[in-house]
């Protein structure tokens, strides 16, 4: 069963296995593993003394192989759901000797095609013998290539820099040499081999022992799809329970964060005794009360994993939200060539804390622009450029203290559903224009703020108004209200006043979407705004303004900052900026990262041809590992008037830590950062990112050929922006520590189109 519940976690992680011995009775040994909690069994499907060579046949045709069980003693689900394969630990395909070769090279085909039969979804391979494994890895990737859905999962110590016999043909592959070795190299090696073959994952092996933190994160890159913790791992706490080390707890945390499934290997180590078995605790301090009968010899450890899961916290919603997305290659918006459908509109106008960042810039701005004297006489000329279906409209506009009908109707019925019930008041109601009269309570209303007297005869009630008034400012969070209040012995005012600049304004929304203009008047004539707004349905580099702007507001930004042409729109609308103007937002700065990211590495090489690694993707980085911090590429600032190209190159050099180990860089992610306006920026580049904010995933800028870094060798990397008079392009290729071709020579395989 399950590890437990947590909320908005539906991956793999939450399945833990078992590894046992070689069994003649599989369907007693299945049903032992899952009546004590496991959820599958990773079981030898051969008896381990098998070798071909040993078997004769007496004549009578070809030998029968001892198998654990025939495919009729479980059914077919129960094979795939519940049983893993593990592959004869003895065999040695690049042995120097012959005969234990040739009979390594037939059980592994043998087995596989036993479990291949059974319908298996993963066999598990052992682990390469020796630093060069030519022959096994040639012989998996003739068997990948005639598999159609079963994976092999090869088999890897999570071990670096320990003693390794690169030409022993030592059986028990001791580790005993002079040379040191990296467990990783091994796995590169091999999938090297193997061609980036997809069904080919690793299993780790979580020794009592760990890496660097910076060794380990590269595996968060690699198919990892479960890994294996030893009995002889676990510590002892005080009370003779397993547990495990600070290091290993983080390690497993992490895991499950990336669908790494759990399999515990070993027998009891810990005496633990008594009738019954607790949930085991993190720590000597912590407890659990929850008792569960003993009912499999590793089920202490089984508890043990289990409790790392359920103290886990439940997944944001945010992260709920994208899920779907993680690992999931998309092509990047073109708004300005394409037009956005609703949908799209939809889910980027749900980014709530986006906008609140806009209306933070757009307050200050106007607070800097109309001194305090002239608050009540200058209009302030704003223009919105690309206003989509109006959400920077909205914002701005609240911040200048326009109290919506939307934000009344918010408050109203809040009142009228939440506050008439609490106070056992009968709901009479009455409404003319702007003013409102529930039974004992009136309303007011008008664009600076929405007034609510109650009249309350009764202490006890008065009591109970100014609990839930104070509830009331919660609920209505939403609307962007400040609330205050004031109580006497018969009543209680409560004014919904906005979070205001008490500017006055004259908005022009711009937008080239003829549809979404649609939207627009909807809005302005629901909110009534007819006096405020003025809607230009026109691209705003070709619109001759009939005055200039005080401040120029947009969202024009992309993934990588610029990548949906935020410089050239907003270079074709700033000859209606005064010259004094305010841009929002003032400046960003692209930046990218050399990253490992097997899984996307071979979606892109899936499509089998060279656009598609010439092509940058919008993705939700998950299953990948940042090997060095970000660099800064390109930066942009609003408003240009230097008439400055915007086409740009930079070098960059990379140093991966020296504690990290040797790398391979599957491509570049990249981020941006924006400067709204003075201190309020927003962006997603990982060391100051926004938070809660999805409007933007990172971009992936992929390389056609995959890139071994070895320890201490530095990355260079060369980035351009090129452009002509229809499209914009990005160029990229690495010069250090081995040449790649340029990616995307002129623009051929990818662009944005002006």
């Amino acid at each position: 069963m399950p590890l437990g519940q947590r909320p908005g976690d539906k991956s793999e992680s939450r399945y833990c296995g078992v590894e046992t011995e070689f069994h003649d009775d599989m369907p007693h040994l299945l049903t032992e593993s899952l009546s004590g909690g496991f959820d599958f069994i990773v079981a030898p499907l051969i008896d381990p003394s098998y070798r071909p060579s040993c078997m004769t046949n007496g004549g009578s045709g070809s030998s029968v192989l001892p198998v654990a069980a025939s495919d009729l003693i479980l059914s077919p689900s129960q094979w795939s759901s519940h049983v893993v394969g593990k592959i004869s630990s003895w065999i040695d395909l690049d042995s120097d000797d012959e005969k234990v070769r040739l009979d390594s090279e037939i059980t592994l085909k043998q087995e596989i095609a036993w479990a291949s039969h059974l319908s298996l979804q993963a066999c598990i391979l052992p682990p390469p013998r020796r630093a060069s494994c030519g022959n096994y890895a040639k012989c998996v990737n003739q068997i990948l290539q005639s598999t159609n859905n079963m994976q092999l999962w090869l088999r890897v110590p999570l071990q670096k820099s320990e003693p390794m016999d690169d030409g022993s043909a030592n059986a028990n592959s001791d580790f005993s040499g002079g040379s040191m070795f990296d467990s990783w190299e091994w796995w590169n090696s091999f999938r090297l081999l193997c061609e980036h073959h997809s069904q080919l994952c690793v299993v780790l092996d979580i020794l009592s022992s760990l890496p660097s933190n910076n060794s380990v994160g590269r595996w968060f890159g690699e198919p990892v799809r479960a890994a294996v913790i030893y009995t002889n791992s676990f510590l002892t706490n005080a009370r003779g329970y397993p547990c495990l080390s600070k290091r290993h707890q983080k390690l497993i945390t992490e895991f499950f964060n990336h669908s790494v499934q759990i399999v515990i290997s070993g027998s009891l180590l810990h005496d633990i005794s008594g009738e019954s078995i607790k949930a085991l605790p993190a720590n000597d301090d912590d407890s659990h009360l929850e008792v569960i009968p003993p009912r499999h010899a590793l089920r202490p450890y089984l508890d043990y994993v289990a409790y790392l899961y359920q103290r886990m916290d439940p997944l944001p919603e945010q992260e709920r939200f994208e899920l779907g997305y993680r690992d999931f290659l998309q092509s990047p918006l073109q708004p300005l060539m394409d037009n956005l459908e609703a949908q799209t509109y939809e889910t980027f106008e749900k980014d709530i804390v986006k906008y609140s960042q806009y209306q933070r810039a757009v307050c200050k701005a106007l607070i800097d622009r109309v001194p305090d004297e002239n608050a009540s006489t200058k209009i302030t000329v704003l223009m919105v450029v690309g206003a989509g279906r109006g959400p920077l409209v909205r914002a701005s506009l609240q911040e200048t203290g326009h109290i919506s009908k939307t934000a009344f109707d918010s408050v109203y019925h809040v009142v009228r559903l939440v506050i008439l019930p609490s106070l056992e008041f009968s709901e009479y109601t009455t409404r003319f224009g702007m003013h409102c009269v529930l039974h004992s309570i009136s309303f007011y209303y008008n664009s600076n703020y929405i007034l609510v007297s109650f009249i309350v005869k009764h202490a006890r009630k008065l009591a109970l108004l100014k609990t839930a008034l104070y509830l009331i400012i919660d609920l209505c969070r939403p609307a962007k209200l400040n609330a205050s209040t004031s109580f006497c012995n018969c009543y209680a005012v409560f004014c919904f006043a906005a979070e205001e600049t008490a500017r006055k304004l004259k908005v022009y929304a711009v937008e080239k979407n003829p549809n979404a203009v649609i939207t627009l008047h909807s809005l302005v004539k629901l909110e009534g705004w007819e006096d405020i707004v003025t809607i230009i349905s026109s691209d705003m580099r070709c619109w001759n303004a009939p005055e200039k702007a005080d401040i120029l507001v947009s969202e024009l930004l992309g993934s990588f900052g610029d990548n949906e042409l935020s410089p050239e729109c907003l270079d074709g609308a700033q000859r209606f900026l005064k010259a004094d103007g305010i841009s929002i937002p003032s400046s960003y700065t692209s930046f990218i990262q050399p990253v490992t990211a097997t899984k996307l590495y071979n979606d892109v090489k899936s499509h089998k041809d060279l656009a598609h690694f010439e092509t940058a993707y919008v993705v939700k980085l998950h299953r990948v590992a940042r090997l060095a911090p970000c660099q800064p590429v390109f930066t942009f600032t609003h408003p240009e008037y230097s008439k400055k190209s915007n086409e740009r190159y930079k070098k960059l050099c990379f140093e991966i830590p020296s504690d990290s180990g040797s790398a391979v860089v599957h491509g570049f992610a990249g981020y941006f950062d924006a400067t709204l306006y003075k201190d309020v920026h927003l962006g997603i580049e990982p060391s100051t990112a926004t938070p809660n904010m999805f409007s933007w995933f990172p971009i992936f800028f992929p390389l056609r050929t995959p890139l071994f870094v070895a320890t201490g060798s530095p990355l260079e990397v060369h980035f351009w922006r090129c452009s002509s008079t229809s499209k914009v392009w990005y160029e990229w290729c690495v010069t250090s520590p081995t040449t790649s071709p340029v990616h995307n020579s002129n623009g051929r395989s990818y662009w944005v189109g002006l």
